[in-house]
């Protein structure tokens, strides 16, 4: 016996069945659903606007507090081998876009000639991001910049250009996104930012399918609190250059 078919249909939901057979009822649907719609953009727009003025904010006073910290760092790179003090590398951000992201060179010149030759002691075993520990590339300050991510510090001009946000998955190359799964690209969503839920979690230490997963947990979940929350944690995180390769 099919019980469902004796239950009584809510007076309720007769009485709105009915509303809608009329054209005034059904305008006054057309109308709710429009409103419904304009409200979900402005909610999603102010969310969108409030995580870029928190990068805006935040982002212009940590590159002036942070000044002459970035100038030391400036000086000791150049000093170590007279090379370029910046490392300018093509990453792929939101919606595939490409954009040119800064960092503090930590690694010899000839970094990127010798990659192929590493490949093959790469810690994460599937391959789409590479990490091993003691790179025999970085260098003496490149050691000491990545123990504490200060190499990442110049990354707070892309967040002041609009490529990344503060807070979002970390930006991959382009040879990493090119061996991505449709699952994987759903960390491309959203702006990439400077940290991430998984940078305060365990940092290099865990392996790409778990970056994912923490990545995907933060888009579906994202808010101006918890950005704030991870800005906090990320600073004691850093400090204590726990999983940093």
């Amino acid at each position: 016996m099919n019980t469902a078919t004796e239950r009584p249909v809510p007076a309720e939901l007769l009485n709105h069945f009915a509303t809608i057979q009329s054209p005034w009822g059904r305008r006054r649907l057309q109308c709710y659903l429009v409103w419904k719609r304009l409200m979900w953009r402005w909610t999603i727009n102010s969310a969108h606007a409030a995580k870029r003025g928190l990068d805006i904010v935040a982002g212009s006073i940590a590159l002036l507090l942070l000044s002459p910290l970035l100038l030391l760092i400036a000086a000791l790179i150049k000093l170590e081998d007279r090379g370029p003090v910046l490392f300018p590398q093509i990453r792929v951000g939101r919606y595939g876009r490409e954009f040119r992201m800064f960092k503090f060179r930590s690694m010899r010149i000839d970094a990127e000639a010798r990659l192929k030759e590493l490949l093959a002691r790469n810690q994460h075993a599937q391959g789409v991001t590479f990490k091993i520990k003691d790179d025999p590339r970085i260098t003496r300050v490149g050691k000491w910049l990545r123990k504490f991510s200060f190499d990442e510090l110049p990354q707070f001009y892309n967040v002041l250009r609009g490529d990344m946000s503060l807070v979002g998955p970390r930006p991959p190359v382009p040879r990493e996104v090119a061996l991505y799964s449709l699952a994987d690209r759903r960390r491309l969503a959203v702006k990439p930012g400077i940290t991430c839920i998984w940078q305060i979690s365990g940092r290099a230490e865990i392996d790409f399918p778990g970056q994912v997963q923490l990545d995907v947990r933060y888009i579906e979940s994202s808010s101006l609190g918890q950005d704030i929350k991870i800005l906090l944690k990320t600073i004691p995180a850093v400090l204590s250059g726990t999983g940093a390769y």
